[in-house]
C-alpha cells in the first residue's frame, strides 16, 4: 500500500483490462517519473476521447461524426456487411485488406452466464439495415469460442427470414501452428473447412 493518491492511482489503473497488481505499479510509478509535458498529452488524449469519440449510428463502430468513416466512404460495397463483436474486429479485418464492404458492430456476444442476451445485443439494428434490400450478404465474424459460436447460431437462425446469403469466416488451424497445441474445437472447425488441393 501507498500513500493516498498513489494507491488511488494504482487502484484505477489495476481496473483497466489485461492491467493487473503489478503492471498498475509499474504504469503508475512510470508516470510519476516521466516529463509532466508527456503526462499532459496522456491527459488531453483521454479526455478528448471522451469528449468527441462516438458510435456510429448505422454500424456501431466507433467514430467522431454521425457515421464512421466506414460508412461514410462511397466505394465501399454497401451489398456485404461483415458482422463483428467489438469496433476492434473491424480493425483487425480491415488490416487483411480483403474485404470492401461494410460493417456491423454488435456490442459483445451472447453469453447468458454474464447475463447477456439477444436483446442487449445490436441485433434489432441488423434486422433493421436488413430491411432495405440493398444487403445480399451477410458475413458472420464473430470469435470462434463458444460464445461467438452461439451468437453466430443465432443469426444463422434470424437472418433466414431474409432472402440472402449468409456466410460464417472460415476457422482452423494457425499457419505456423503445431496440430498437438490445438484445441478440439479449433481441429474440428479445421476439419470441417478443409478444401481440395489442386495437384
Amino acid at each position: 500500500m501507498y500513500e493516498g493518491v498513489v494507491q488511488d492511482l494504482i487502484d484505477e489503473l489495476g481496473q483497466l483490462p489485461g492491467v493487473g497488481p503489478k503492471g498498475a505499479q509499474r504504469i503508475a510509478f512510470h508516470l510519476l517519473q516521466a516529463d509532466p509535458a508527456d503526462v499532459q498529452r496522456l491527459i488531453t488524449a483521454l479526455s478528448e476521447v471522451k469528449d468527441k469519440v462516438t458510435f456510429c449510428t448505422l454500424c456501431g463502430n466507433v467514430a467522431e461524426a454521425a457515421l464512421c468513416r466506414i460508412c461514410q466512404d462511397p466505394r465501399r460495397d454497401g451489398h456485404a456487411v461483415c458482422v463483428v463483436e467489438e469496433p476492434k474486429d473491424v480493425v483487425a479485418i480491415e488490416r487483411t485488406r480483403e474485404f470492401r464492404g461494410r460493417y456491423h458492430v454488435l456490442g459483445g456476444a451472447i453469453s447468458p452466464m454474464d447475463g447477456v442476451g439477444p436483446e442487449q445485443l445490436r441485433i434489432a439494428e441488423l434486422m433493421a439495415r436488413l430491411g432495405d434490400g440493398e444487403i445480399t450478404e451477410v458475413i458472420l465474424a464473430t470469435d470462434p469460442n463458444i460464445e461467438g459460436e452461439a451468437t453466430a447460431s443465432y443469426l444463422a437462425r434470424q437472418l433466414k427470414t431474409f432472402e440472402i446469403r449468409v456466410t460464417r469466416l472460415a476457422s482452423g488451424l494457425p499457419v505456423g501452428g503445431d496440430l498437438e497445441y490445438a484445441d478440439e474445437v479449433t481441429l474440428g472447425r479445421a476439419f470441417e473447412g478443409r478444401r481440395l488441393i489442386d495437384a
